[in-house]
């Protein structure tokens, strides 16, 4: 009898440890630690940007501008972004830049990452981006900074790198959504991020390629406005909409009456306060 209630205290506890590691295990769209703060270009929301420092972990934290897809020569240390975060009260802000993968692939080029809080994409072509520091050391170093619980940011070409499956990436002309480069840094896994999607009414241009790569969530992000996403959440901040293509659709009315069109031509929007599942692809 004694044996028995040890064997079923056994098989209860493994059943647990069972439970608990499939829970542990369930896929991760978004980063396993850290944040992600993903902006559809044209920012000028204070909001988004502090709600990106108070992320960082406050004023004094470090952060990392990272301006290349912008394609100038150089830039000085108020460039872009990094004199906006000055400008709001940052006081711990660097620009690294190069356009020489061996350079992005050396420690004295990656040293300002080393204690990074936090980094940001700046607008511009995110094939530039891939081009200097895909597969590099500043690359991995990026990735290190979300292990260390920080975050990852970006406007327009800034937002698209984070996707997986990079919209827009041709060399030669941006209108191309699947050009000449199509993978990005893949912080958001199995996903691709278009950006100032109504302010330049491209929120049909998604269907290209979700029709090549149907197992693709599409996000679409207007101009100043962001998702947060921490893990398998993304919640909506600023002023405009999110577009979701992910082959449903959802109305805060209801659409049980409404005639929507065929599945693979569907998509809604998200506003300021929704949030949505990325993993099981709803708003919650």
């Amino acid at each position: 009898m004694k044996n028995r209630h040890l064997l079923l205290i056994f098989a209860l506890s493994f059943s647990l440890l069972q439970s608990q590691n499939s829970e542990n295990d369930k896929e991760l769209i978004g980063p396993a630690h850290g944040s992600l703060v993903i902006v559809g270009g044209a920012m000028q929301s204070e909001a988004i940007i502090n709600r990106f420092i108070a992320l960082a972990g406050g004023k004094d934290a470090v952060i990392v501008v990272i301006p290349t897809a912008s394609g100038s020569d150089s830039y000085d240390q108020n460039s872009g972004f990094a004199g906006r975060l000055r400008a709001l009260g940052a006081t711990n802000v660097s620009v690294l830049h190069t356009y020489d993968r061996k350079i992005a692939d050396s420690d004295a080029f990656v040293e300002p990452l080393q204690n990074a809080n936090a980094v940001w994409f700046g607008g511009g072509r995110q094939w530039r981006l891939v081009d200097s520091y895909k597969n590099t050391k500043t690359e991995i170093m990026i990735g290190k900074v979300l292990e260390r619980g920080g975050v990852v940011g970006g406007s327009s070409a800034g937002a698209t790198i984070q996707g997986s499956y990079l919209a827009r990436g041709d060399t030669e002309n941006n209108q191309i959504m699947m050009g000449d480069h199509e993978e990005g840094f893949n912080y958001l896994k199995n996903v691709a991020i278009d950006q100032h999607v109504l302010a330049r009414n491209r929120h049909f241009d998604m269907f290209e390629i979700l029709k090549n790569h149907p197992e693709l969530l599409g996000i679409g992000i207007d101009e100043n406005t962001a998702i947060v996403v921490k893990g398998n959440e993304f919640e909506v901040i600023g002023e405009n909409y999110v577009l979701v293509y992910d082959g449903n659709f959802y109305s805060k009315e209801g659409f049980s009456l409404k005639k929507l069109p065929e599945k693979s031509s569907l998509f809604y929007f998200l506003r300021k306060g929704d949030t949505y599942d990325l993993l099981n692809r709803k708003v919650k």
